[in-house]
């Protein structure tokens, strides 16, 4: 088992709930399911003596209700550049199996959601972001195509900023709320019309979130 792993990246995720994701704060989700794409690149770290930076993970999700009751399917796409031992390192040893990082972080809440995990998939994936424009882009041959851009105001079309602040959350600590665009085409379909997405610096450790909340605010400058 993957021990003393640590990931820095640049994180999306693309859900069905509307925008600004009420269901994070505990509500069911707005259509009754959950689904969409999430997506992180690495910019720095280490896992199982490999070094993953600048490789990208993608992976598809349902969930039948809200995540907390389990049930979930997930679709694992690893970047095609990774050699063999940032394959063994990427995804299952670490991020999915669960069982280095403590009860509530981040792996090890995936990994008690997902009861049933399809071919994991190896290809090339398009990760594009912009956190101060609020714009990404992910696309993974033949699986998944997903977009974002800022909420804008339904009157005038102007811009609209949204940001999260999670002073103890356990993905990030804060993350831009935009308006995505996603169309699941691999074992996970879904079509998702400006639904909610939030955009986010990570950075993930064996015990959860790296920084504190105020030492994110001094690495990154934000909120």
């Amino acid at each position: 088992m993957a021990r003393n792993c640590r990931i820095e990246a640049k994180y999306i995720e693309n859900l069905s709930c509307d925008l600004g994701r009420p269901c994070a704060s505990m509500p069911e989700p707005t259509h009754g399911d959950w689904t969409g794409p999430v997506g992180f690149q690495i910019d720095e770290g280490h896992c199982a003596g490999a070094s993953p930076a600048v490789l990208s993970v993608v992976s598809t999700f349902y969930s039948p209700g809200a995540i907390h009751h389990g049930e979930g399917v997930l679709q694992p796409i690893n970047d095609e550049r990774a050699s063999d031992e940032q394959k063994d390192s990427l995804f299952f040893i670490y991020i999915m199996s669960g069982e280095d990082p403590p009860a509530g972080t981040m792996f090890q809440s995936f990994s008690v959601i997902i009861e049933k995990v399809e071919t994991l998939l190896f290809a090339p994936i398009t990760f594009e972001w912009d956190l101060d424009k609020r714009s990404a882009k992910i696309e993974v041959p033949e699986a998944v195509r997903a977009r974002s851009e800022p909420i804008r105001n339904s009157v005038t079309d102007t811009e609209h900023q949204m940001i999260s602040v999670l002073p103890n959350g356990w993905v990030f600590h804060e993350a831009e709320q935009v308006a995505g665009v996603a169309k699941g085409t691999g074992a996970i379909k879904f079509g998702l019309n400006r639904r909610h997405r939030s955009m986010a610096h990570v950075a993930w450790g064996p015990n959860g979130l790296v920084h504190s909340d105020e030492g994110y605010k001094q690495k990154f400058g934000r909120p």
